[in-house]
């Protein structure tokens, strides 16, 4: 399926390239149904370790002493609770995040190696060895920080919208009041996610970037001096929410591919 050149909303044109799917079946193609499960195995161990992190932070710091929010309460109560629920959950997900990002660094460059048929991080522990060796520690956390942005502004934004339309736009009186509620959160995070998609996209690609693979060099990428710096890149190339999508992946017109 070749790209197809576009307009977005604004007049710019875009380069939509094929889906998701379409990149499955040739990664399939070139690598078998192996290909797909590419840096597996850290991220199992990444997400592993968030959740025995959140679970150890709970006992050490009980959720019970956290006051739920009731329809009983009054508008100044139930936000001081939803900020320290808030707040709680900020604390768990930004331990938890920094912790298990070293093995989300290693899953994201084993993935990437598929562009140049590269071979540099096989197992976890000669990965591990391997950043240590040519970055240092700081090798380990490369993209953290747009990772740990995207997580606070998500959990923020999507709780007190939840608790404002439950507040102000949900009557009481509305038979159906309930229910909705308990949708509204979910909905928000539907919401809110789209709008912190960038800061995930940046810290995945400051994950890669200039580590030796070529997926992180140019011309597939320029080589940035910071998790900034690739914002303010890709926020020229229209690009910040490259990949949202699995029906279209697009790009501006403008940018640079090397195609074989």
């Amino acid at each position: 399926m070749p790209p197809t050149i576009g307009t977005n909303v604004l007049g710019r044109k875009v380069l939509y390239l094929p889906s998701f799917f379409t990149y499955a079946k040739y990664i399939v193609q070139v690598d078998g149904k192996i290909g797909l499960f590419r840096g597996l195995s850290p991220r199992l161990m990444s997400n592993a370790l968030s959740t025995v992190t959140r679970g150890s932070m709970k006992k050490v710091f009980p959720p019970d002493e956290i006051e739920q929010v009731s329809n009983k309460d009054d508008m100044k109560t139930s936000l001081r609770k939803v900020v320290k629920e808030t707040s709680y959950e900020m604390m768990m997900q930004c331990v938890s995040r920094m912790l298990a990002h070293p093995l989300h660094v290693i899953s994201m460059r084993c993935m990437v190696q598929f562009v140049g048929r590269e071979a540099k991080y096989s197992g976890v522990l000669s990965s591990i060895g391997k950043i240590f060796k040519e970055e240092g520690l700081l090798g380990f956390f490369v993209g953290l920080i747009p990772h740990l942005l995207g997580d606070v502004v998500f959990l923020w934004g999507c709780n007190l919208l939840a608790h404002f339309i439950n507040a102000y736009l949900v009557d009481d009186s509305f038979s159906q009041a309930l229910a909705i509620r308990s949708y509204t959160k979910f909905v928000m995070g539907i919401a809110v996610s789209m709008l912190t998609y960038p800061f995930l996209l940046v810290g995945d690609l400051m994950a890669v970037n200039n580590c030796g693979l070529q997926a992180g060099l140019p011309p597939y990428s320029p080589v940035f001096k910071s998790w900034i710096h690739c914002w303010k890149y890709l926020s020229v190339q229209g690009q910040l929410f490259r990949g949202s999508s699995l029906l279209f992946r697009r790009v501006s017109s403008g940018s640079c591919f090397a195609l074989e």
